[in-house]
């Protein structure tokens, strides 16, 4: 039995192994439609979500398996002071697999620590996202064929954005690719993120200003300022709308670029972009979907 905490807890090879039973499934859907009968995925979400829930849901379904679980950690017992460790044990009790979302860092690992059964961290506070990080994985190969040589921006939080670290995590185990890091000052990524970068020698350019730049990029990767994750409401105000990607802004990219982002979007991103054929972002929904079914299944074993 493993759990999937980190996107660092599988290999290149497994990843490579996951999108290639993602792209099958997506050529033959009725070829899994069976493989997860009288399994039960329990999805444990204490804090919200719409496409990641909904995604596990979708994915266990299609499976053929069922699903048990809460959307909010007011309807269960960690409103009565249960821990997190108890939790794991008691749902371990009834599903075959756990997928779990929690607003503070590392309480999935504690999760897996306890549970006789598989955790999958589906976002833990700032720190980690790694279902979402398969998500971006299978867009950034079916839309532009690989990893390796890519030039990857990423714009806005950085900081607080568990999406980017995910991905700048997973893409630093490939050759050449090159970062390009956009965000306010206060919103800069996390020295222990850009070590992962530093480490593997490969190369970065921090700016504040991405129009200058959009030019050099394969895939450009909006996200949210996140509301949540700031204490002071002033420096939210001042910081939320730094950057809006617009029509006239992609004028300047190339006509090969992609536009992605792990949604929801606030307005990071002009409603207008959506029509772009370079606009990805609803595509790797669908794409979070078929990672998860072939998740599921490697974990399950099935």
């Amino acid at each position: 039995m493993r759990s999937v905490i980190d996107i660092l807890d599988l290999s290149k090879e497994e990843i490579a192994s996951l999108i290639d039973t993602a792209e099958d499934i997506i050529k033959r859907p009725e070829r899994y439609s069976g493989v997860c009968r009288g399994k039960k995925l329990a999805t444990l979400f204490f804090e919200p979500s719409t496409r990641t829930r909904l995604s596990f849901e979708a994915a266990m379904y299609e499976l053929g398996g069922n699903v048990l679980g809460f959307s909010s950690a007011a309807n269960t017992s960690a409103s009565k002071g249960e821990s997190v460790a108890d939790t794991a044990k008691v749902i371990s009790c009834y599903a075959d697999i756990i997928a779990m979302r929690h607003p503070k860092e590392g309480a999935p690992f504690v999760a897996a620590m306890n549970a006789s059964i598989p955790v999958i961290n589906a976002g833990d506070g700032g720190h980690n996202h790694p279902t979402q990080t398969l998500a971006d994985l299978l867009t950034i190969k079916r839309e532009k064929g690989g990893f390796s040589g890519i030039t990857i921006g990423f714009c806005g939080d950085l900081k607080f954005g568990r999406t980017v670290h995910s991905l700048i995590n997973a893409l630093a185990r490939y050759e050449n690719v090159k970062f390009i890091l956009i965000s306010p000052e206060e919103l800069k990524l996390p020295s222990y993120v850009k070590n992962v970068i530093k480490e593997k020698n490969l190369s970065y350019v921090q700016t504040t200003d991405l129009e200058s730049v959009m030019g050099e990029l394969d895939v450009l990767y909006m996200t949210r300022v996140q509301k949540e994750r700031f204490f002071n409401e002033e420096d939210y105000l001042r910081l939320k709308d730094s950057y809006i990607l617009t029509p006239e802004k992609l004028l300047s990219a190339r006509e090969d670029m992609i536009v992605m982002h792990p949604l929801p979007r606030v307005n990071e991103i002009s409603v207008a972009v959506d029509s772009d054929p370079r606009a990805c972002y609803f595509k790797q929904v669908l794409n979070g979907k078929y990672m998860r079914m072939a998740l599921i299944k490697m974990l399950l074993e099935v």
